[in-house]
């Protein structure tokens, strides 16, 4: 998977001088991303069930295929890219995709594309949300981007546990260990939108050892004159973290940091999923 780069890359160092450039925006972003776990009706922490909607899919009883309490026998099903929630105490009604619907206490939402559609069930939130390491400006880097030697895609697992085609974009290499480490960036699709985003799956040295053991996600942004940002601060965990209904994305291969990268969320393996 990975390839000898053609050219050395160097970082655009912050100022070393007097206090380290903190970034006034992570703060908030941290805030609202906890809010969101805490209160959001398809918040991980809120996960019951995860299925492929490769055949109907019941919901119920305890014989069904995601046992609901309180919830009367229902199947989930897709037609022709059409989806379908037949239930025998309510007329069929066909369900969107890409956005929660709400059965009291219940919320469904299917997400991917036609004919490998996945049916999420939530519930109310539990658990606990992430702790963070200290900002550390160090760990924010400008980089260019190394193109791939060739067209290459790939099926991954995304954040949130969802299958999709990514397409590498190139590579990052990232002063970070001796001799610097080089990281595959992924093009992966943004569910229910036409648009795409850049993302590196991570392994470092502090994964298993205060952050979660399968890595953790990072995304990077376009800045000025072709270079990206990557700004391990905003390094979060894969949805599995929260909660065991999500299947965990496999390590990217070579996209292992040797150093410890004390930046962005920390595992706290407390929620009650594990």
């Amino acid at each position: 998977m990975t390839r000898t780069a053609g050219a050395v890359l160097f970082a655009i160092v912050l100022p070393t001088s007097g206090a380290p450039r903190q970034d006034p925006n992570l703060a908030a972003e941290r805030q609202a991303y906890t809010q969101w776990l805490i209160t959001a009706p398809t918040s991980p922490l809120a996960a019951v069930a995860m299925r492929r909607l490769d055949g109907p899919v019941t919901l119920g009883p305890d014989s069904a295929d995601i046992p609901l309490p309180g919830f009367a026998l229902a199947t989930v099903s897709e037609s022709r890219g059409v989806l379908t929630l037949a239930a025998t105490s309510r007329p069929a009604r066909t369900l969107p995709r890409n956005r929660p619907v709400s059965l009291p206490p219940w919320t469904l939402e299917v997400t991917g594309p036609a004919g490998a559609s996945t049916l999420a069930v939530y519930g109310a939130a539990r658990g606990t949300p992430p702790g963070y390491f200290p900002q550390n400006s160090s760990l924010a880097y400008t980089l260019a981007l190394l193109p791939p030697a060739s067209t290459e895609r790939r099926r991954v697992l995304t954040l949130d546990g969802v299958e999709v085609e990514g397409e590498v974009a190139g590579y990052l290499l990232v002063p970070l260990g001796s001799p610097s480490t080089r990281l595959q960036v992924l093009r992966l699709p943004v569910p229910g939108t036409e648009e795409t985003e850049l993302q590196v799956y991570f392994r470092d040295a502090t994964s298993g050892s205060g952050t979660y053991p399968a890595g953790r996600f990072v995304e990077v942004i376009p800045s000025d004159a072709g270079r990206y940002r990557i700004d391990f601060n905003r390094a979060r965990n894969p949805f599995c973290a929260y909660s065991s209904v999500y299947p965990c994305p496999v390590p990217w291969p070579g996209n292992s940091i040797k150093a410890a990268v004390t930046a962005g969320e920390k595992y706290l393996p407390t929620h009650p999923h594990d």
